[in-house]
């Protein structure tokens, strides 16, 4: 494995079109947005698809979801007992896991089990992401929808009031998700080069095998990744001045945009830093 050691910046856009990007629990499930109307996805959300295509790429990942489960072990404390249950040194605890496992040296993770030797230790990971936001505001939209077929009835002329529901979608947005590799915290995970090219190609293929109802194939596209390399451990500049690199707005006459060729990217260029355009699937 080659050592990590030049901070990363990356940016990459994803349109979404007459899809739930991320439905929101606590309010109906419908797209989750802010205030002013702006599309949100959470960052959670953007971590388990990553996570999920890094176990489609053969990755051995700790945080499963529960319909990906292929190990037999029904949480987190019984995917962890085996291998880490009867260690007693932090340190030894820590490079364990993250030699085990590809989302805890990149993402971080909290171990804290009853009956371990170690009773917490937490792992601070290299890789960070914000919550993509939607170049402008969002319009969604409900459908009401029926199902043909009852879950439960009471007799044979009545309808059970399960068969009647409401679907919500972002009609179309452009959604922007940032993040960065930090070096000295790769150092102690042991995050390496080979992770990072790992990470590139998750978040250029995020949505292959990520299809659902709500998300039906090709709603939900990464259009452009941006991977910027810094040419030291700390990096030259900060991130918020890379991230603001990317510009995306739209183009003269569009009032509300129905695809990504509304609008108009581009990219601008500090002194040193290295951007490669990342191909997306």
């Amino acid at each position: 494995m080659s050592k990590f050691e030049n901070k990363v910046d990356f940016v990459a856009l994803i349109s979404v079109t007459n899809a739930n990007s991320n439905g929101d629990p606590l309010n109906g499930n419908r797209p989750r947005t802010d205030y002013n109307g702006f599309g949100e996805i959470s960052d959670v959300c953007i971590k388990r698809k990553i996570r999920n295509r890094m176990q489609d790429m053969g990755e051995e990942i700790f945080v499963k979801s529960d319909d990906r489960c292929d190990d037999g072990k029904i949480s987190l404390k019984d995917r962890a007992n085996e291998t880490l249950s009867k260690i007693k040194d932090e340190n030894e605890f820590l490079t364990t896991a993250c030699d085990k496992w590809l989302d805890v040296r990149a993402f971080g993770q909290v171990f804290s089990f009853k009956a371990f030797a170690c009773k917490s230790v937490g792992v601070r990971g290299p890789v960070s992401i914000h919550q993509a936001t939607s170049a402008d505001p969002v319009e969604i939209e409900s459908m009401q929808i029926t199902k043909s077929v009852s879950g439960e009835r009471k007799d044979a002329s009545t309808k059970g009031s399960d068969t009647m529901g409401t679907k919500h979608f972002v009609r179309f947005g452009l959604y922007e998700i940032k993040g960065s590799i930090n070096v000295q915290l790769a150092e102690k995970t042991g995050f390496s080069k080979e992770d990072a090219e790992i990470v590139k190609k998750c978040l250029s293929s995020l949505f292959v095998n990520d299809a659902s109802s709500a998300r039906p194939d090709g709603s939900m596209e990464v259009v452009k990744l941006y991977w910027f390399e810094h040419n030291c451990k700390d990096g030259q500049y900060s991130s918020a001045k890379v991230h603001k690199l990317v510009n995306v707005k739209l183009k003269d006459g569009v009032v509300m945009p129905s695809s990504v060729d509304d609008y108009d990217i581009s990219v601008n260029e500090l002194p040193e830093l290295k951007c490669e355009e990342v191909e997306c699937v």
